[in-house]
């Protein structure tokens, strides 16, 4: 039997957590956090990770699962999430599952490819040899044997290639064939989501996010980017290149001036909402779209309508 849930996804100070937040609590349901960063412990005002108090009042899920010297992947989260949406069915809830991270979703939804797991070193070896001679000289060793991959990453993309170089060290196959026959698999157990993608003039958001940028410094921000650089992670680990903190890393290690810092964090984050509207506009064409009160009712038609 499928399974079933409502995803509230867009773009980064959009105001997701809020809507979603309401509606959950109205319908008495779980929030499950769709955010690649809040999955880590310690990334608390970075990643507008919801406070104790909010997470006292609606139940979240998938937030301070791991770490940060963990990596978590969109496979590991999407299985995660499954478990989630299956209590809550069972129990007669519809979750909402909230955030930007629109990779983890579509790998939620679409399936992906089961990659055996990385062999020992492999990708430590990587990480050597991108500290030595860069993230471009990576990206032309995976031309070589990963063309298809290759050509769709950009050449500072430094995750994405040692992830396609570690899985063909491993494997003996091209990530690019693994994507391939995860295009071809049909997931045993289905799950319906209807997708809302919450959008914001693009003017008003620009200056929202300035002023969250500032809020969170405020808050402490500082701190805690310093407790992260303390933590002696790679320079390649996904949360010292999360946006934000791979700015103020800088910051931290007298690279750049706090002025600096925070211009270019707040040019990056802008820089990533973009991004993430593209994306969300480009692989979720039949999504719903609109502003909080235009998506309101509809979803929580969908909420309350989709048979368990």
């Amino acid at each position: 039997m499928a399974l079933s849930a409502v995803a509230l996804v867009g773009a980064t100070g959009t105001g997701k957590s809020a809507l979603a937040m309401s509606l959950a609590a109205e319908q008495q349901t779980c929030l499950v956090s769709c955010d690649s960063m809040q999955v880590y412990r310690g990334l608390d005002i970075g990643t507008a990770k919801p406070s104790k108090q909010e997470q006292a009042a609606v139940r979240h899920a998938l937030i301070d699962c791991a770490d940060v010297q963990e990596v978590w992947s969109a496979q590991t989260w999407a299985n995660a999430a499954r478990d989630v949406i299956k209590q809550e069915n069972d129990h007669g809830r519809m979750p909402i599952i909230a955030g930007g991270t629109g990779m983890y979703l579509k790998a939620l939804l679409e399936g992906f490819a089961a990659v055996p797991d990385e062999k020992a070193g492999v990708r430590e070896s990587f990480e050597v040899l991108q500290q030595s001679y860069g993230t471009p000289y990576l990206h032309e060793k995976l031309k070589a044997i990963d063309p298809v991959l290759a050509d769709r990453l950009e050449n500072q993309d430094t995750q994405r290639i040692i992830r396609g170089l570690s899985v063909f060290e491993s494997t003996g196959v091209p990530l690019s064939v693994w994507q391939q026959q995860q295009a071809h698999q049909q997931q045993e157990n289905p799950i319906v989501c209807p997708v809302f993608v919450l959008e914001t003039p693009r003017p008003v958001l620009r200056e929202r996010l300035a002023q969250r940028f500032m809020q969170m410094l405020d808050m402490g921000w500082l701190d805690e980017t310093k407790w992260l650089q303390a933590q002696g992670l790679a320079d390649t680990h996904p949360v010292m290149r999360a946006v934000g903190y791979r700015q103020l890393l800088q910051y931290v290690r007298g690279e750049l001036d706090l002025d600096a810092a925070t211009t270019a964090g707040i040019t990056a984050t802008r820089g990533y909402a973009k991004r993430q509207s593209t994306w969300f506009r480009n692989q979720t064409p039949n999504a719903k779209r609109g502003d909080a009160d235009s998506l309101t009712p509809f979803l929580k038609q969908a909420i309350k309508g989709l048979k368990l």
